[in-house]
């Protein structure tokens, strides 16, 4: 074969006629068509020499289409010369090709571009895509238009509605059922006796007609998609398929997620964020990266997504009631990942994943905020300088509540919860009450009376002295609500018990103004929150619809002299 490389490549040298050179091409394509002799005993500068047809940026468009022809035998002959192909042929040149009027040329240069991600890796197809530094305006468009144009292919199948009588489709209906419950043999059971089963099997697959339930997929989009969508899962992912239809078919019929209903109102979601069935735009540039890294993307991402769509189902507790509630979170999900630009479908499962219900709720708390312009940078800063006013009218408020008192539960010596006397109360009936008590002391009044400067410090929870000594004994809710007051007298400890969480905060709070300290309490953050929204909203009531800017404008600059002031006294003389 060696010198029959050299008498082509004497031939390609002699002969410049477009013409002959374009037979001579077309001649060796049939030659090696017929197998006669391999195409892996092809030479790398024969291979070079071809490739410089395709990438010459002016040559007879004939000769191209041969060579494009060419190359594509050598791809899809073997991976040695894949390899040699790809460092020779760029997808920019490629692409180039393209944009041509010809359309037998946009034909081949898409057949080479089409054998090249068909046989590399992902990792190949990754490097094809991305063999540039970065993919400009213009790149971006054709692997917009090259991502249309296939996912299109998949049109015809969402536009069909299934076929009651066509036996294929009805077979692929039962495979379904059978891949998802161990059926005894039907062979042995009457026409009433299968029909009854089959509808009840269908019935727990989710479908609304389990009777007739090609009647769930004649709607158009998305069709017959829908359904090799649920048979691709089946049939690549069967223990996921079984686990899912199992799943949901042992729960409460309001709590299970319907597996049928879900892939098909799934499948018609992916076929509207992939927009297949849209003609390419002129200008569109949005491809998606993932794309080129697999063969069957659709089928693959419904995949993971109707796995992510029953972990949603169940963060979300929902019923069949908010099924369109959980689509609508399913649908932000992926739209939300895919925007990311994942490069494979491993980092676009990862991340889809991760994007759990609480983070959807999150993300939608903070671009409201951001839509109503309270995360704006002067609004944060507006926010800081009204916190020191606010924090002072929460101060005040925690010391009128100790002023006024609470009610709290008396800790005997028996370690019994007896009758809660008021913490402030009149002096007559202090001293009645004082004798009923042990551990419990009223700080406000007289004889009982605490300087504010001999308390210490104010603990809470375990570190309390009282949840000390019966330590094991007391559940999280009396730890949550005990407080203690130490002071410097022989170290000795007032002992409290909340009756709720709210006077716990205020009390807490409360005396940690009274000794200087910073009131820490999670009742504190709420209402200061609630108030530094109400303040930022009236604040921001006239400047309703007028945008904020992100900065300050900048000041001008000093005039070049001040000499601008108008003279009246001459004026009069």
């Amino acid at each position: 074969m060696g010198n029959n490389n050299k008498l082509i490549l004497f031939w390609f040298f002699l002969c410049r006629a477009p013409l002959i050179m374009t037979h001579t091409l077309t001649a060796f394509m049939e030659l090696m068509d017929h197998g006669i002799v391999s195409w892996e005993n092809l030479s790398s500068v024969f291979i070079k020499k071809i490739a410089g047809f395709v990438n010459a940026k002016v040559l007879d468009t004939s000769i191209q289409q041969v060579s494009l022809a060419i190359l594509e035998s050598m791809v899809l002959s073997s991976s040695s010369l894949f390899n040699e192909v790809k460092q020779e042929i760029t997808l920019e040149r490629l692409i180039s090709h393209l944009q041509v009027t010809n359309q037998q040329l946009q034909t081949k240069a898409m057949a080479l571009l089409m054998a090249m991600l068909q046989a590399g890796g992902e990792a190949d197809r990754q490097n094809i895509i991305h063999s540039s530094s970065s993919v400009g305006d213009e790149m971006a468009h054709y692997l917009y238009v090259l991502q249309t144009v296939r996912l299109n292919h998949l049109e015809a199948r969402m536009r069909t509605p299934l076929d009651s009588y066509n036996q294929e489709q009805r077979d692929m209906l039962h495979v379904l059922r059978q891949a998802a419950f161990e059926t005894e043999s039907e062979s042995g059971l009457s026409n009433e006796r299968r029909r009854s089963l089959c509808a009840k099997e269908f019935k727990k697959l989710g479908f609304s007609n389990n009777s007739n339930p090609g009647q769930d997929l004649s709607r158009c989009p998305p069709g017959l998609l829908a359904l090799d969508t649920m048979a691709y899962f089946a049939s690549r992912y069967p223990d996921a398929y079984s686990r899912f239809v199992l799943e949901n078919s042992s729960r409460e019929d309001k709590h299970e997620c319907p597996f049928a209903r879900s892939s098909i109102q799934l499948t018609l979601i992916l076929c509207e964020i992939l927009r297949i069935g849209e003609p390419p735009s002129e200008t569109g540039s949005d491809y998606h990266p993932i794309f080129f890294a697999q063969d069957r993307l659709l089928e693959e991402l419904f995949c993971i997504c109707i796995q992510l769509l029953n972990k949603t189902w169940k963060e979300m507790r929902a019923t069949q009631e908010d099924f369109d509630k959980v689509m609508q979170v399913v649908r932000e999900q992926i739209t939300r990942t895919l925007s990311s630009k994942p490069t494979s479908l491993e980092l676009f499962k990862n991340k889809v994943n991760a994007l759990n219900y609480s983070e959807i709720l999150k993300l939608r708390q903070t671009e409201r905020l951001h839509q109503e312009e309270t995360l704006a940078p002067p609004v944060l800063e507006l926010k800081e300088r009204l916190k020191p006013e606010l924090l002072e009218l929460i101060r005040q408020q925690r010391l009128n509540r100790l002023c006024h008192g609470t009610l709290f539960r008396k800790i005997s010596s028996r370690r019994r919860q007896g009758e809660t006397p008021r913490s402030s109360q009149t002096p007559e009936k202090y001293d009645q009450d004082l004798e009923q008590l042990s551990l419990f002391y009223v700080i406000f009044f007289p004889p009982q009376t605490i300087p504010v400067a001999d308390i210490k410090n104010v603990v809470t929870g375990k570190d309390c002295p009282h949840m000390k000594e019966n330590k094991g004994k007391q559940t999280k809710e009396v730890l949550d609500l005990a407080f203690s007051i130490t002071y410097d007298v022989e170290e000795y400890s007032l002992n409290f018990i909340a009756s709720s969480r709210t006077d716990f905060c205020l009390w807490t709070d409360g005396l940690n103004v009274l000794l200087g300290k910073e009131m820490s309490s999670e009742s504190m953050r709420s209402e200061l929150e609630i108030l530094l929204s109400m303040e930022i909203k009236l604040r921001l009531l006239d400047l309703e619809n007028v945008p904020i800017p992100d900065t300050a404008p900048p000041i001008p600059k000093p005039p070049s002299n001040f000499n601008f002031c108008y003279d009246f006294s001459q004026a009069e003389q």
